[in-house]
């Protein structure tokens, strides 16, 4: 009898060590790379989801600042092998990938209003339905797109128009759209990895780049360019993405983590960055007093929108039907999200 009851629970144990076991195999640690500092935007995103995620499961995410797994091509790689299981990249590197994805560089097809915007990415079907279609396409799992703030020009020389950026080399993220929009501008668009635009800036080998002002306050780019430009030709915008192959292989109640982490890490974001733009400039500024900031009227805008215009068709050219679909809906998707 004595026996009997050792052995039983013995068993008991034993199961119960293996379910134990189970749950602690379960227990992740899921690694997420980002295009920025820990303190920059995505990098406030990510430290969110991570926070979000690890309060609601077992599981743990390890971030990957900018540079630690290498330049934006080489984190992409790495989500679409699995190897990462979470990556942030703008659009304008994985339009590349995603052809269709070039559409956020279209200039001035995104509005200044950091409200109308926060409404639009939560809510655009082009976003929430046709985007998450095309990624699945190329082994991500779109989790949330979200805006960075409108994107400022630096240069060493000012700009009141397009002629004043005549071959200017500009420096562009290496996307197909983005230069051809710097073409239409009139500058000589020069595609650069992030990581060698700071000694270009400084050694004349570029005269300009583009970034969003908080970018532009943390990366030091004041010290190397003399005047900033607002056109109000666009607003940087990034993804967060899954592998697919990973996502897709979760229980529902850890996609249900995932998805709600992404969510309320998105409306923390958009509240984080009201008003950042003015402080980081306000910083630049106490950095370096000499510094010319010009904000163009409408009338010193409109060759800007003029050349928006044959950006525009050649993002029909390069995209065929699929992008001007996508372009119809994301401009559908803008009216119905006006305040």
């Amino acid at each position: 009898m004595t026996s009997i009851v050792r052995t039983l629970l013995g068993g008991t144990a034993a199961a119960a060590l293996l379910a134990a076991g189970t749950l602690a195999a379960q227990a992740d640690n899921w690694k997420y790379a980002i295009e920025e500092s820990l303190t920059e935007v995505q990098g406030v995103y990510a430290t969110k989801f991570k926070e979000a995620v690890e309060a609601n499961s077992d599981h743990t995410i390890e971030i990957y600042p900018y540079g630690t797994l290498g330049e934006s091509a080489d984190i992409m790689e790495q989500a679409q092998a699995g190897i990462l299981q979470f990556v942030d990249q703008s659009p304008g590197f994985t339009g590349a990938l995603i052809p269709e994805a070039q559409v956020f560089f279209v200039p001035y097809l995104l509005p200044t209003d950091q409200d109308h915007l926060a409404r639009f990415f939560k809510e655009s079907k082009a976003i929430n339905e046709d985007f998450t279609s095309l990624y699945a396409e190329k082994g991500l799992e779109l989790l949330v797109m979200f805006p960075e703030g409108e994107v400022a020009m630096t240069t060493k020389q000012p700009v009141k128009s397009c002629a004043d950026l005549n071959e200017v080399k500009f420096r562009v993220m290496t996307n197909p759209l983005l230069v051809e929009a710097y073409k239409a501008f009139g500058a000589t668009p020069t595609p650069l990895p992030w990581g060698e635009v700071y000694g270009g800036l400084q050694t004349n080998i570029i005269q300009g780049q583009e970034n969003p002002t908080f970018y532009l306050y943390s990366t030091k780019m004041y010290e190397v360019t003399d005047h900033i430009t607002y056109t109000g030709h666009n607003n940087f915008t990034t993804a967060v993405m899954a592998n697919k192959d990973f996502y897709d292989g979760l229980s529902d109640e850890d996609k249900k983590v995932i998805e709600d982490a992404a969510a309320s890490a998105f409306d923390y974001i958009v509240e984080y960055q009201k008003g950042l733009a003015d402080s980081e400039l306000e910083k630049i500024m106490a950095a370096k007093p000499e510094m010319t900031v010009t904000v163009l009227s409408e009338e010193e805008r409109a060759c800007f929108k003029e050349a928006a215009v044959e950006v525009e068709a050649k993002f029909i050219e390069m995209t065929g039907e699929s992008g001007k679909a996508i372009l119809d809906q994301l401009k559908a998707d803008l009216d119905a999200t006006k305040g």
